[in-house]
Parts: C-alpha cells; structure tokens; sequence
C-alpha cells in the first residue's frame, strides 16, 4: 500500500479486540467495522486524521496480532509490514501500540516488540472507562520503562483521550528516537547461542544492536520468521542466497545449543519478554484492583452462556428467535415496500402511452428490482440480530464452546467466526479465514464457508415459504415458517460440519494450528456502529445487488418479449416462443426431476450472477407473461399458476421444498469463487467448489422432491 509521503504517516498496530479499529474510527472518520471478536481488520486501511493545530497525517490500520511472530495470515501481512519498515521502505514517523487496559500485561507485549524497531511509540491505553476507577499508573516511569515516547489513557467508545493522543504524536513526531540497549535479560547460554545471528544482523542488515537482538530471538523461536526473510531476499531486501543459507544454518546451531542446554526454543520469546514484564508491572508503577467489576460480570455469566450442555442450548433457541423473528418483524415494513412497488409500476403506466419503453420500465425494471427490495426488511433484521452477536462479545463465546466439536471435523474453534460470517455473506467470511494459522484448516473452512445460508439466499427461502407453507403452530409453540428456516440453515450448517470431516480426511497438508482465543468482556454496543454496520450492509445489497438485477432484468425482459410473433397458438403465452421461452424449455428435462418448469430453469440460469436474482427473473417473467397492466404480485400468480398438462397447481409446498434445499447447495454465486480464487491462489480449488456444491445441490433436491412423489406428496 502506497503511502503520501508528502505529510507525517502514523501506523496503528494493536491485539486483536484492543480496540484498535474504533481509535481509527475516531481519529479519521471512516467509520470502519467495529466488532467485539478477533480477526475484524484483516486487511490494511489507510485513512487521513488532523493533529489539534489542523495538520493532517495519514493514517494506517494494520491487521489486529497479538505479536510480530507470523502465525497467521493477518500476522504475517503485519510481519512483513514491520520488516519492510526495518529496511527503509516508507517507515511510520511514529506507530501508535493499541494496548487493552483490562489486559495490560497481555497486550504490552507486542508494545515491547515493537519499542525494539527503533520507531517512536506511543501507547493508546484504551477501554480505560472500564478500569479507571480500579486503575492507577505512573505514565512517566512504564514509558521509560518500555523505550517509548508515551502513555496516553483514552477512551474510544466514551470519545475522550483523543486530545491528549494527537498531542502525544506530534511530539514524538518532532522529537527524535533515543537508540536504548535491548532491555530484556539474556543469560550467557542464550546469548551465546543468539551471538552469530545477532552478528549477521548487524554486519548485513544494519540493524542496531537493540533490533539486532530482538530479531535473533523471534527467528530462533519462530521458523516461519526465517519464511519472511526468505520472501523478502527473493525481492532484494536481503542480502543474497548466501545470506540466507547462513541464516538457516545459524539459526539450526541455535536452536540445538539451546535445546542442549534444557532451553524450549518455541517459547523462549514469550518467556523472556514476560518475565521482563512481569519485573516492570511493579506496584510503584501500576497498581491494579484485584476486583474488576466488568470481567467478575463476564465471568458469571459465561458460567451459564458457555456451559457444556445449556450453552449449546441457547445459541439455537437464539438461532431460532432470530430467524423467526425475521418472518415476525418483517410483515409490516415488506407489505408497505410491496405497496409502494406497485404504487410506482401503476404511476409510470398511468404517464406513459403504451409501447417497448413502459413495458420496459413497468415488466422489467419496476418489477424485477421491486421484487427483490420487498426483502429488504428480513436482510436488515438478520444483519442487526449478527452485529449484536458480534458487538458483545458472544460470538467469540460461540467459538469457545465449539472448539472442541471442530477439532473433531478437523477444524478448530476459530473457524466459527467465518462461518458464522457467512450468514450475511460468504465473501467476507472467506476474507477472514486469514485469521487462521493453519493452512489446511483454512482451506477446509474456505471449501465449505459457501455452505452457510448467506443473506442472498433469504429472499428466495421467505418468497417459498411465505408463499407455500402455512403459517400454522407446529407442537403447539413453534410456528411452521420460521421453523422451515431454521432448518434450511441448519441444513447447509450440518452438511458443512460433514463436508469439513471428509476433506480433512483426504486433504493432505502438513500442518500445525493450535486454538488461542482470548475472551473479550461483554461489552454494551456501540449503537452508532450497530445501525452503520446495518445501514451499510442494506446500501451494499440496494446498491451491488439493485446493479446486478436491474441489468438482468432488463436483458431478461429483452429475452422474454422477443421475438415478437404475429400468430400464436390458441391459450399459448407468447413468452413461450420467446428467446427466454425457448431456453427454458431446452433445459426444463434436466431439472423436471427436480419439480422445476422452465421459468424456474431460467432463474437458476441467471441467479449464478447472484442467488437473489431468481427473484427478480421470476417476477420479470409473470409480468411479461401477464395480460393485466398493474404490477403482478409474485407471490399471488406462482400460488395460482396452473400446470398446462394437467390444471393442477405448478408449485406445490413439495415444489418449494426442492427449490429451497437446491439453494441451500447450489454454487450460484460467481463473486464468490473469485474471491475463492484470490485467497488460494488457484482455480483448482474454485473449480472444486462448483462441481461439488452443483452436485450436491442437485442429487438433494432429486432426492426431496422424489421422495416426496413416492410417499404421497404432490
């Protein structure tokens, strides 16, 4: 990422759930997404603050890690980020540590990792409404302590402490960095085994001696280290392949001296850095009250929301208030968009003569972009019900209490949260797999995250069920249509977990993962985030899939009225000899086994675009088709479309049911596989994803709406 040189630059580095993107939030503006989990920020973001003398300074957000040991994905982009800086490339004029008050030990530490750089830091001690009255420090002292330029206590979410932040930045910008020993105490064994890569450091690289020492460290206790320099020298960062050999033949030495002498290589960084700490968090520093009053709260109620068997228990009564809530709370806002819909379609009839254009603008766009925002509410009401989830700090406890269950399908807890990010949408959730260190479990999560009833499914399973299943009570307290839902989700969720087992299976990667997830407090939403994160995701579904729609309509009105026949056949539609018509009907064989006619045929065509789009073409092609002038409400003429055959109904609740389940498997998203082709760097595994999810979706399907002509059902 391109940095404007031309103004002072800042870095904000932090733990995941520190707090890090609020601050950023604060200081720019941009309202980025702010959740109470890690792995929120999984991509750089670069926004433009003000100093309080109105200069501006550019602002990086990095990745949230909990150290500059590259684990992850996220941890690696930051990894090599810092290392790039090391080298000269555009480094920071300061970096801003984002440490967690209620946490102070445990986010400090990549604070000490990161005074060894020699950048100027400046501590954001944030969250510090939630301690303060439990909390005291001399600012002055810690700072000297760790080598940094300050220690500003701040509040994000309560919005103060961003004075004093701004202020502490600027000076540390025209202040100038004193070059401090490495502060961290190597006994003569470690030292002596850290020696030649220090040495290699210092003679090669440029490195100070406090860098010098704090990079042999993380490389003798972290081989994917040695990867990075790898990386770096095959763009000319390092010195040579000579150089590189040397440093993996040194660090081999290292490591052996220190294992012979009764020292763990793989956490001698964590040790010695938390010992060091540990002598710095003295009383005449820091003093912390025993009693924290928010995690005390935290803690009893986990008691009951991560309990072995009642945790479980509530995430799905939870699931299912959720999805029924979103049939119940929808009704009103969906009839008055319905209304409106109609309302516009009979004003643009009423001002334009008859003829191609409001045909157009009446069957195609009106009708098809119309059919679509009716489902708008439901969207809505699923994206509020996930943010608050997540804002919490409850899905990081979903994760917790899962752990074990994905161990067993070759998965670990952490793959909870994309998953459950592909609820509203796979593309993020994919995006976010980076915050696992494990390169075959990633890829598992990525091969099934599809899986995962996205929010572009919901409109096509409420058009089904609002349209062929009651609402009736089933055992007398659940009812039928939220309950239908529910299992729809739970369908694609439980054939992922099975999926997930079988490709760990055959899937054969090398690697090593371990489940490290700290849990946040619980923590009252930020209610301005809550309703941007849900306003934005609306805009993106109006604005990205209103484009994709709108143009589908139209070349599907196109298709659907052309060619124009003088003579048809008596009591024979002329969307039938259509272009549309007669694609339809080419492929309506392959998919009559599945309960689908030719005007379904064409909306699975056109929903690989986007599954929404089924919608739309559904609607675009009942308007086409009528004879009436006003708006044809979808719902009303699928209900009442008769088989030509045989004058019984077209769709049945059996019909709906088949369509519902091919949804839940079908491949239909093709930006989707993009991304999937980003993140493997392969079309092999995108390819893989197609092939199996369009099988899948089909033999399920043959199997529902089969099995359900055999036991009686029509």
């Amino acid at each position: 990422m391109k940095i404007n040189t031309q103004k002072s630059w800042v870095a904000l580095v932090g733990n995941p759930n520190s707090g890090k993107t609020a601050i950023f939030n604060l200081l720019t503006g941009l309202n980025q997404k702010v959740s109470n989990y890690p792995g929120v920020t999984v991509e750089k973001k670069i926004g433009t603050a003000h100093f309080n003398d109105g200069n501006q300074f550019n602002l990086l957000d990095l990745p949230g890690t909990y150290s500059l040991t590259p684990e992850s994905m996220d941890e690696r982009i930051v990894t090599e980020q810092v290392l790039h800086w090391i080298h000269g490339h555009e480094p920071p004029n300061t970096i801003i540590s984002v440490v967690d008050a209620t946490n102070l030990s445990r986010n400090l530490y990549l604070t000490t990792q990161l005074a060894d750089l020699g950048i100027p830091v400046v501590v954001a001690l944030n969250m510090m409404d939630m301690v303060k009255d439990e909390f005291s420090i001399n600012l002055e002292t810690l700072a000297t302590d760790l080598g940094i330029a300050a220690i500003v206590p701040m509040s994000a979410t309560e919005k103060w402490g961003q004075k004093e932040l701004l202020d502490a930045l600027q000076k540390s910008i025209a202040g100038e960095t004193a070059e401090n020993s490495f502060p961290i105490f190597l006994n003569d064994d470690i030292a002596k085994a850290l020696y030649p890569l220090k040495e290699m450091f210092v003679e090669h690289l440029n490195y100070n001696e406090r860098l010098a020492n704090a990079q042999a460290l993380r490389l003798v206790t972290r081989k994917s280290t040695l990867e990075i320099y790898n990386d770096l020298s095959a763009n000319g960062m390092a010195k040579d392949e000579s150089f590189m050999r040397t440093l993996r033949e040194n660090r081999q030495a290292a490591v052996e001296a220190l294992e012979d002498v009764g020292i763990k290589h793989r956490i001698m960084e964590a040790t010695l850095r938390y010992e060091w700490l540990d002598s710095v968090l003295t009383t005449d520093r820091v003093h912390i009250d025993a009693k924290l009053t928010e995690m005390s709260y935290s803690e009893k109620v986990d008691k009951i929301l991560t309990h072995k068997w009642a945790g479980p228990a509530i995430f799905v009564l939870l699931l299912y208030f959720i999805f029924q809530s979103i049939f119940t709370w929808a009704t009103v806002p969906m009839d008055w968009i319905d209304r409106g819909v109609g309302w516009i379609g009979n004003q643009v009839l009423q001002l334009l003569s008859a003829g191609m254009l409001r045909d157009l603008l009446v069957e195609g766009v009106i009708a098809g972009v119309g059919a679509i925002l009716i489902f708008l509410p439901q969207i809505l009401i699923l994206m509020f019900f996930m943010t608050i989830l997540e804002d919490t700090g409850y899905m990081a406890r979903v994760a917790f209490m899962m752990d074990r269950f994905m161990t067993r399908i070759g998965l670990h807890g952490r793959s909870v949260l994309p998953l459950m990010s592909g609820y509203a949408c796979a593309i993020p959730g994919i995006m976010s797999t980076r915050t696992l260190d494990s390169w075959k479990e990633r890829l598992i999560t990525i091969l099934i995250l599809p899986l995962m009833s996205c929010s572009a499914r919901l409109p096509v399973y409420a058009l089904m069920i609002v349209a062929f299943i009651p609402a009736v009570q089933v055992f007398g307290f659940l009812n039928l249509q939220g309950l239908t839902l529910v299992a729809m989700y739970f369908l694609g969720t439980a054939t992922a977990f099975i999926l997930a087992k079988i490709f760990s299976i055959f899937i054969k990667v090398e690697s090593k993962s371990s489940f490290v997830m700290e849990l946040p407090p619980y923590r009252t939403p930020l209610w301005r985030s809550v309703l941007h994160q849900v306003f934005n995701r609306g805009k993106l579904f109006v604005v990205n899939a209103g484009k994709i729609i709108l143009a589908i309509s139209i070349v599907l009105w196109f298709l659907a009225s052309f060619p124009k026949v003088e003579e048809v056949v008596v009591n024979e539609n002329p969307i039938r000899t259509s272009y549309a018509g007669k694609i339809g009907h080419t492929i309506e064989p392959l998919i009559e086994p599945l309960g689908f006619d030719w005007k379904l045929g064409i909306g699975l065509i056109t929903s690989f675009a986007a599954r929404e789009v089924l919608v739309s073409t559904m609607a675009t092609i009942y308007n086409v088709q009528s004879d009436v002038d006003d708006v044809v409400q979808l719902k009303d003429a699928m209900k009442s479309d008769l088989n030509p055959k045989t004058g019984l109904p077209l769709y049945t609740p059996l019909v709906a049911l088949s369509l519902m389940v091919f949804f839940v498997f079908a491949a239909q998203c093709m930006a989707t596989f993009a991304i999937v082709r980003n993140e493997t760097n392969s079309w092999k595994w995108p390819l893989f994803m197609i092939v199996y999810m369009n099988g899948l979706a089909y033999g399920a399907s043959f199997i529902v709406y089969q099995g359900g002509l055999a036991l009686g059902f029509g």
